[in-house]
């Protein structure tokens, strides 16, 4: 039985493809991007995330751990990781909410009862399911099952990528995908490494590959004032996409600092400077206007 970890589920979604849409979130993700709005994504196991600054020490997790994974001396709550199964009881039973468990394994059975309580809305809306993350092509094995099951079912669908990927899994996942919705964040190799960790020459050729094959891709660009939006990465952005044999609509993502938030709160380091604000309309519209000099339909 095919079993993969999600962390969401995210329903009535209105902005990740066509029509309504259920957007299930899978864990796991090969990038780190500094300005990562998931970055209780990025490891692809099911995780308890200790907040430090919410934790009252009252020992409730101490108590409920059926393990003896947890103890207390003092103000220092401490996790023993040999002993530790994830299980999520300390999460349950933490007052303040100090404690939670992000990720849950579930089956492609289970999954799809999930999903298919919302094929009504699809098929008002046009709509389907979208499968996003951290990185869906990370569980590869579980998305192919997932995405077979959908097309069984006659339900649409989008899968929402980095491209970094093998080529062979991009193919194979091609073949079962109505629509790519898919990141495309700095063009210069040295940068691209720099911001996210990963070079993007892998990227770059997932995404030539699949404009080549004929699939329905729409590209997403992040735009972060002074990161994404600085040396002139969207001219070169431009000249690349007008390349493609059919340029994919584009569609630019402003970065939202609120979300950013998520990062003290599971206390995860973050590398995007604090004062790195929120595009303005008129930066936006600065963008827009010079991809569509270069041809490219763009909204944002």
């Amino acid at each position: 039985m095919t079993t993969g970890t999600i962390f969401d589920i995210k329903r009535f979604a209105i902005h990740d493809g066509p029509g309504i849409r259920t957007t299930v979130f899978l864990k796991g993700c090969p990038l780190s991007c500094w300005w990562c709005h998931n970055p209780e994504s990025r490891s692809a196991a099911p995780e308890v995330l200790y907040r430090e600054h919410l934790c009252v020490r009252c020992g409730a997790c101490v108590d409920a751990c059926p393990e003896g994974a947890r103890s207390i001396d003092g103000d220092v709550v401490s996790r023993d990781a040999g002993r530790c199964v994830v299980c999520g009881t300390c999460a349950e039973v933490c007052p303040s909410g100090a404690l939670d468990k992000v990720g849950r394994e579930t089956t492609v059975d289970g999954l799809m009862k999930e999903i298919e309580r919302d094929t009504s809305f699809f098929d008002q809306s046009g709509g389907g399911v979208t499968f996003s993350g951290g990185e869906p092509l990370v569980q590869s094995g579980f998305l192919l099952e997932l995405l077979s099951r959908c097309r069984d079912h006659d339900i649409h669908t989008v899968v929402d990528t980095c491209g970094f990927a093998k080529p062979q899994v991009v193919k194979a996942v091609a073949d079962r995908t109505d629509l790519f919705l898919f990141d495309l964040k700095f063009m210069d190799p040295d940068r691209h490494l720099e911001l996210t960790g990963v070079s993007n020459g892998l990227i770059l050729e997932n995404l030539k590959s699949l404009v080549g094959m004929g699939k329905d891709v729409r590209i997403r660009i992040p735009v972060i004032p002074s990161v994404t939006n600085a040396d002139g990465n969207f001219d070169a952005i431009g000249r690349f996409v007008s390349s493609l044999a059919d340029p994919p609509h584009v569609t630019l993502l402003p970065h939202h600092s609120t979300a950013m938030g998520k990062y003290s709160r599971f206390d995860i380091d973050k590398r995007l400077p604090d004062d790195v604000g929120d595009p303005t309309s008129e930066e936006l519209q600065e963008i827009a206007s010079t991809l569509a000099g270069y041809g490219l339909d763009v909204s944002y």
